[in-house]
């Protein structure tokens, strides 16, 4: 009995298990439904802005949004591959050629993707906040707060949501303007090599901060929303929490991420066969109820030979690696065109779920893994978590007021005890 509750403790400090909760937290319908109302209002905005480019420009090429989404589906679904076949160089060379794009299309269409940015910052502020929320009531105390409740905590607290990504940045920008402003000396002639000279320990120091803040941010950037939402941070405090449980337990950190990848990998991969079987077998029933009508009216001597193309032309069949396919319009009468329209937006929603479930598993494994970071850290324990109960200040009921007022109205009677004496 005794070494069965020795072995219970020591399996309850063995915190990076709880990881594998992830998955059951992702699925829960509230977190779905932020995180598809997200997705939509993001492609909804990438496509409007997209609308607007090719009709000022009077070209008709493919949209910024349209790229950047594509080649990011298509880098998630190489590195989710090459992830499972345990493929570092592929791994790699993924995320080489997703970086390559994001940074031509950056440098082409800067002002697009300044604007597109901040409209995707402010839309996950509320969305993953409101996830990170739910998440973390979730698992420090088996809570399930409500979707209104926790869209009503991520607007309160929006603007902590959307600075804290953005300040390493700004600490970067303000360290970085001192280098600047010597580069900008140097090209004096003669005094300036002097002065770069004089000042160069303090530019090292300073490139030495930015490589800092550069690691921290990186590498506790999926820490930050969860600090708002557990312990309800501003901006520099849920920064500071982040950089330092990265740099205090560096190894465990990486340690629980890679758990949480391959994990949310495996789960993706369930996910989308899930997604493609239910597309498959809802086809594949329609395919057989087409061709049972065709075999039908042939028997009644009707001519049927549209039958079964007509379910091709609005439904192409679905891959395991393209869910959706647009349909081709190029010879559909106007009904079919219709219908085809209606089941292509059907497809999308179910795309969108699946979407909506990856960014669910990412805000819901890193609230996670900051919560096990803060436990090691600074010891504090799991279930705590910030309630809004905490801000109101204690003040007096109404029951406690009106006993308070029947008691001095009660003393200043002429027969209370107080004035006979």
């Amino acid at each position: 009995m005794h070494s069965e509750k020795e072995f219970s403790q020591v399996f309850d400090s063995v915190l990076f298990p709880k990881i594998f909760q992830a998955f059951r937290m992702a699925i829960q319908p509230s977190k779905l439904i932020i995180a598809l109302l997200a997705v939509a209002i993001i492609c909804l905005a990438g496509r409007i802005m997209d609308l607007i480019v090719v009709a000022t420009s009077g070209q008709g090429e493919t949209g910024v949004f349209s790229t950047l989404w594509h080649s990011a589906a298509a880098g998630f679904h190489g590195v989710a591959h090459s992830l499972l076949l345990f493929d570092l160089p592929g791994i790699k060379a993924n995320i080489t050629e997703c970086l390559e794009v994001f940074g031509g299309t950056f440098t082409d269409h800067y002002l697009y993707c300044i604007i597109f940015i901040v409209i995707t910052l402010a839309v996950v502020s509320v969305a993953g906040g409101a996830i990170c929320r739910i998440a973390a009531l979730q698992f420090a105390r088996g809570e399930k707060p409500g979707l209104t409740e926790a869209l009503r905590f991520s607007t309160k607290r929006f603007t902590s949501f959307f600075t804290t990504p953005l300040a390493p940045v700004g600490i970067i920008i303000f360290i970085g303007l001192f280098i600047f402003v010597l580069g900008l000396i140097g090209i004096i002639p003669r005094a300036g090599e002097l002065i770069v000279s004089i000042f160069m320990l303090l530019a090292l120091i300073a490139g030495a901060l930015i490589a800092v803040v550069l690691i921290g941010a990186v590498a506790g950037f999926n820490l930050m929303f969860p600090a708002v939402a557990y312990d309800n941070s501003d901006c520099f405090d849920a920064t500071s929490r982040s950089f330092s449980y990265v740099y205090a337990k560096p190894w465990r950190m990486g340690f629980y991420t890679v758990i949480a990848v391959v994990y949310g990998a495996i789960c993706y991969i369930f996910v989308r066969f899930f997604a493609f079987l239910l597309l498959l077998v809802t086809r594949q029933a329609l395919q057989v109820g087409a061709q049972f009508a065709s075999w039908f009216f042939g028997l009644l001597g009707i001519s049927s030979s549209k039958v079964v193309h007509k379910l091709t032309t609005i439904w192409p069949e679905p891959s395991f690696g393209n869910l959706v396919e647009p349909p081709d319009l190029a010879a559909a009468n106007w009904s079919e065109s219709v219908a085809a329209i209606l089941v292509y937006l059907c497809l999308l929603a179910v795309v969108g779920l699946v979407v909506s479930f990856i960014i669910s598993f990412y805000f819901s494994a890193n609230t996670i893994i900051y919560s096990l970071m803060r436990n090691r850290v600074d010891n504090t324990a799991l279930e705590d978590i910030y309630t809004h109960f905490e801000d109101i200040e204690t003040e007096p009921t109404a029951t406690e007021s009106r006993s308070e007022e029947t008691q001095q109205e009660a003393e200043t009677q002429p027969g209370s005890s107080s004035s006979a004496k």
